[in-house]
C-alpha cells in the first residue's frame, strides 16, 4: 500500500469516527426526545436510551467486524474500550476533579461489572475443555450474554424507578416529535456509515502496518469508539457533575460486554479469536478490580488514584505494542 493510500485510509477512518460520535450524539438527542413526548421517566431515560447511544459506536463497529469475520476487531474493540473508559475516561475525569462514586454503584454496579468480564473470558476458553486450541464465543455464548444484560437491565430499571424522587411538576420543553424522528434516524445512519468506514479503513491500515486486527481493535477503534463516554465524563467533571462520570463508564462497559458482544455473537459466532484477548481481559479484570478497591474506602475517585490509572493505561498501551 502506497504513502497516498494509507493517507487516504486515515482520512475515512477519520471520517468514520466523526460519523460515529455525531450519529451517537443525533440518535441520544431524537430518542430523549420521544421518550419525553411519551411520557417516559427520564431516570429510564438515562438507563436505556442514553446508554445505548454512547455504545452505539461499540455496536457498530463490533457487529460489523463480526459479520465481516474480522473477530480481532469485534472482541478487540469492546475489551479496549473498556478498558478505555475505565482507565482513561475515568481516570483523566478523576484527575480534573474527584468523581463520588455512590455505595449502590459501588456495592452492586462495579462488581458486576467485574464478573461479567470474568464471565466473557469463561465462555471464550470454555472449548479448551472439550480439548480445542481455538478461543470461540458461539451463538449459545451470545444468548447467555443478552439474557444476563435483560436480567441486569430489568433489575436497574426497577430499583431506580423504586428509588426515584418525584420530579418537578413543572414541564420540561420538549422537542417536536418530527424533529425528534429525524435526529434518531439520521444519527442511526451516521452510526451505520461510520461504522463500515471505521472497520474497513482499520483493517486495511492494520494490514499495512503489519499490526493484527486484535491490536487495532485494542488501540485505535477502541479510542474512536469511546470518545461519546470521553467527551461526557470529562464535560460533566467540568460542570462538577461527577457522579455521572463513574455511572457513565460502569454502565457502558457493562452494556458493550452483555449486550454488544452477545448480540454480536448471536448473529455471527466468532471462532478462531486471537488467543491474545486472554491477556486483556485479565487486564480488565485486574483494573477493575484496583480501581473499586481505591474508591471503597472514601467513596471517591480521587486525583492521586485518577493519576495512578492514567499511569497503568499509559504501562498497557506500551505492553500491547511491545508483544
Amino acid at each position: 500500500m502506497t504513502f497516498i493510500q494509507i493517507a487516504i485510509q486515515i482520512a475515512i477512518l477519520l471520517i468514520g469516527f466523526l460519523l460515529l460520535v455525531k450519529g451517537a450524539d443525533f440518535f441520544v438527542d431524537g430518542s430523549s426526545g420521544i421518550a419525553r413526548i411519551f411520557q417516559i421517566p427520564s431516570i429510564v431515560i438515562g438507563l436505556t436510551i442514553v446508554s445505548f447511544g454512547t455504545s452505539l459506536p461499540e455496536l457498530a463497529v463490533s457487529l460489523t467486524s463480526a459479520l465481516k469475520g474480522i473477530n480481532g476487531i469485534a472482541i478487540g474493540n469492546v475489551v479496549g474500550s473498556n478498558i478505555v473508559n475505565l482507565m482513561l475516561v475515568a481516570g483523566a475525569t478523576a484527575l480534573i476533579s474527584p468523581i463520588p462514586v455512590g455505595k449502590s454503584l459501588l456495592n452492586k454496579d462495579f462488581p458486576f461489572s467485574i464478573l461479567i468480564t470474568v464471565a466473557l473470558l469463561t465462555l471464550m476458553a470454555d472449548t479448551f475443555l472439550s480439548g480445542s486450541t481455538n478461543l470461540t464465543l458461539s451463538r449459545g455464548d451470545g444468548i447467555i450474554l443478552l439474557v444476563l444484560f435483560s436480567i441486569f437491565m430489568y433489575s436497574t430499571v426497577s430499583y431506580s424507578l423504586a428509588n426515584r424522587q418525584e420530579e418537578s411538576n413543572e414541564e420540561s420543553e420538549k422537542t417536536p416529535l418530527w424533529k425528534s424522528i429525524v435526529l434518531s434516524v439520521t444519527g442511526l445512519a451516521g452510526v451505520i456509515a461510520g461504522g463500515q468506514m471505521v472497520v474497513k479503513s482499520a483493517s486495511s491500515i492494520a494490514a499495512a502496518a503489519g499490526m493484527s486486527d486484535t491490536l487495532i481493535g485494542l488501540t485505535v477503534v477502541a479510542f474512536g469508539t469511546s470518545l461519546p463516554e470521553l467527551v461526557t465524563s470529562l464535560i460533566a467533571a467540568k460542570k462538577g457533575e461527577n457522579d455521572i462520570a463513574i455511572g457513565n463508564v460502569v454502565g457502558s462497559n457493562i452494556f458493550n460486554i452483555l449486550f454488544i458482544l452477545g448480540l454480536s455473537a448471536t448473529i455471527s459466532p466468532m471462532a478462531n479469536v486471537d488467543p491474545n484477548i486472554i491477556a486483556d481481559s485479565l487486564i480488565l479484570i485486574a483494573f477493575s478490580t484496583v480501581v473499586w478497591i481505591c474508591a471503597k474506602p472514601k467513596l471517591q475517585l480521587g486525583r492521586t488514584t485518577g493519576l495512578f490509572m492514567l499511569i497503568l493505561f499509559a504501562a498497557y498501551n506500551v505492553y500491547i505494542f511491545m508483544r
